[in-house]
């Protein structure tokens, strides 16, 4: 069989102005493909291009030609020819087959030069905002009230904070919610406390710090002495039952603490559009169960209320209801009110979702929490959906941080180390470097760069995880200005704003004309035409480490650019394209990195 091609022969001029395709290189590439193809391609098969696995090759490939053959009753590589002969590039790409039918697209250096050029007279760097803008809830970090936030909030604060700006920049409206814990039977304690052991200075000066001490010195007097557990229930018992002293207490408590979280936020550059605790949703609750029992997803059992697996369906490992045991399934019920008449996460979770859709009007909710949740989510997902409340509903999950040792990262004395401690030490340990490598600087100076390290330090090694996998927490590592770090990114930042300041910082902007002949301008040109690609795809499964490995490979693409490419001794012609391609790269290292909430200092 051969095709007649001649049909579907496109170029990309027409391509792009009947389908007003986002100017994106690989979606180009694949748009013209699937033109070339046409209607010959069989239902649900979908032609895909890739960044190529060896850039001597080409920069995009696809197999298309070699999945497509089998259906067609052709050879891959006739196919793959084919396809070549038809394909129009116009001075965009040249198409090559390789092996048994590989399609590779190598970019001309001139179409790259262009394309760097709008690059650069563009705000957003040639990224395209998203076709169908969402409403999004954006749900991470959520520390407890009256308890300092420990290392294990980073990694849903940072992931958290990472998608919300980049949601926020491809063009959705996004709404940011700490669901904080102010609500509990930890309260009791906290209010016999705050009554008998208070220390009002010590309060006024860390106000979680002597929260949580009264907490604990509670906790050990109530093991000691059973009869004040019974007292601290009977101050959880008033606080229910709306006792003004002890409202007053409650709120004064969620007050002092907030005030000592904003603290960590704003070291950490992060902002919330609302901080709606467990506590806002209690008058939802009581109707909201028995709302669940009236329509019958909910039955009473034992007392307590539940929501067993629906009847009818199957039962499979897929059932958050069920659990496998031997040769049996047994039920795995979602507890939504205790036979004390007490409610759960799971009751106060199904109202945030009610009010979310019902108020913000949400088209899509993430939770940024822990995969040791994973059923919980599983559940609530699955209820929301017999009551016929559908959505977008996410649970972003996310491994563990762990210490040398591959235990949970935890001081020596067992305990979970605070974030503020973490923050500390990253900032002290990025000044001592500083201290070494620049004597020079200021004490003030000294300071604003050691906070803009250390934080970018912190929050990089986070969110250049794969948020799924467990990583080891290390120190030096983590602050090294070499291999995949925010100190290397940020120093690559500094040099090139090192080298405009030699000029007196004369920027080259959008009237640049850009050459690029030397292999080193070509593959930086290369990377720098991907990011209109990259940030996109973050959001594809929620993971900001695309973006902090593209900026990673980014800097070394500028590293190897700078060492073989000399700036300010070429010619004229040359220099200016040179520094062109140096600010485009400022742009896109400050830009992305700005993404994942990591500043730029002047000087390291």
């Amino acid at each position: 069989m051969t095709w007649d091609f001649d049909t579907f022969k496109g170029s990309w001029s027409d391509m792009n102005q009947e389908m007003n395709i986002p100017s994106t290189l690989g979606k180009k590439l694949l748009e013209s493909l699937t033109t070339v193809l046409g209607d010959r391609l069989p239902e649900g098969f979908k032609p895909a291009v890739q960044v190529a696995a060896d850039l001597r090759f080409g920069d995009y490939q696809s197999n298309a030609a070699m999945v497509l053959a089998k259906r067609v009753g052709e050879k891959p590589r006739d196919l793959a020819q084919q396809v070549v002969a038809a394909l129009k590039t116009e001075g965009m790409a040249e198409a090559s087959i390789a092996g048994p039918g590989f399609i590779n697209f190598k970019i001309s250096p001139e179409f790259y030069a262009q394309r760097l050029m709008e690059m650069l007279a563009d705000e957003r760097l040639s990224v395209p905002k998203v076709s169908e803008a969402k409403t999004i809830v954006i749900d991470f970090s959520a520390p407890n009230v009256a308890k300092p936030m420990h290392v294990g909030h980073i990694r849903s604060t940072i992931i958290g904070d990472a998608l919300s700006r980049i949601a926020r920049f491809l063009g959705h409206t996004v709404i940011t919610d700490n669901h904080i814990g102010d609500w509990g039977t930890q309260f009791g304690m906290i209010l016999w406390g705050w009554k008998n052991l208070l220390n009002q200075e010590a309060l006024n000066t860390n106000p979680i710090a002597e929260l949580l001490r009264i907490y604990q010195v509670v906790n050990a007097k109530c093991n000691e002495q059973p009869e004040l557990r019974e007292t601290c229930k009977a101050e959880l018992v008033k606080l229910q039952s709306g006792d003004d002293e002890n409202l007053q207490i409650w709120k004064r408590c969620v007050e002092v603490s907030k005030s000592g979280l904003q603290k960590i936020y704003d070291r950490l550059d992060i902002r919330f559009d609302y901080w709606l605790g467990e506590s806002f949703y209690n008058d939802a609750l009581g109707p909201l169960v028995n709302s669940l029992l009236e329509s019958g997803i909910a039955q009473e059992s034992d007392g307590a209320v539940c929501v067993f697996e629906e009847e009818g369906r199957e039962p499979s490992a897929s059932s958050p209801f069920l659990v496998r045991d031997k040769d049996a399934w047994k039920p795995n019920p979602c507890i939504i009110r205790k036979a004390d008449g007490g409610f759960l996460y799971a009751t106060t979770d199904l109202a945030t979702l009610d009010y979310r859709i019902k108020t913000w009007h949400a088209d899509s909710i993430w939770y940024v929490v822990g995969a040791p949740q994973e059923l919980h989510f599983r559940q609530i997902f699955d209820i929301q959906r017999r009551r016929g409340i559908t959505g977008d509903f996410r649970h972003i999950a996310f491994g563990s941080i762990l210490g040398d040792d591959r235990k949970p990262f935890k001081t020596r004395s067992g305990e979970l180390i605070s974030l503020e401690d973490v923050l500390n030490e990253a900032v002290e340990r990025a000044k001592k470097t500083i201290d070494e490598k620049s004597p020079d600087m200021s004490a003030d100076e000294k300071d604003r760069v050691s906070e803009i390290v250390g934080i970018g330090a912190v929050k990089f090694a986070e969110l250049s995880q794969n948020r799924i996998s467990d990583y080891i927490f290390n120190w030096d590592k983590m602050l090294s200005l070499q291999g995949d770090t925010a100190p290397y990114l940020q120093n690559s930042c500094v040099r090139i704003q090192s080298i405009f300041r030699k000029l007196g910082d004369n920027r080259s902007r959008g009237n640049a004309n850009i050459v690029l002949e030397v292999p080193a301008e070509i593959h930086l040109a290369h990377m720098l035409s991907r990011y209109a690609e990259i940030v996109p795809m973050v959001l594809d499964d929620c993971k900001p480490n695309i973006l902090a490995g593209y900026l990673y490979d980014l800097a070394k693409a500028f590293h190897s650019f700078y060492e073989s490419c000399p700036v300010l001794k070429s010619e004229a012609n040359v220099r200016s394209s040179r520094l062109a391609l140096c600010q485009l790269t400022l742009d896109v290292l400050r830009h992305g990195l700005g993404l994942l909430g990591i500043q730029i200092p002047d000087r390291m």
